[in-house]
């Protein structure tokens, strides 16, 4: 039975991360260069956002 080879799947998971980050920061940079606001993801919500909504 052949030996799983850890590294190589390590390896292939850092370049999806890389690969996803360096997509992530060019689309930041399109957006930024058309002037439109940046997108939150769902955890970088405002702090304020709860306490506006409570007082609705």
């Amino acid at each position: 039975m052949a030996k799983t080879n850890f590294q190589y799947e390590k390896r292939q998971r850092e370049l999806e991360k890389k690969k996803k980050a360096e997509e992530k920061a060019r689309k930041k940079a399109e957006a930024k260069a058309r002037g439109e606001p940046e997108e939150q993801s769902e955890g970088d919500a405002p702090e304020d956002a709860p306490e506006e909504q409570a007082q609705q």
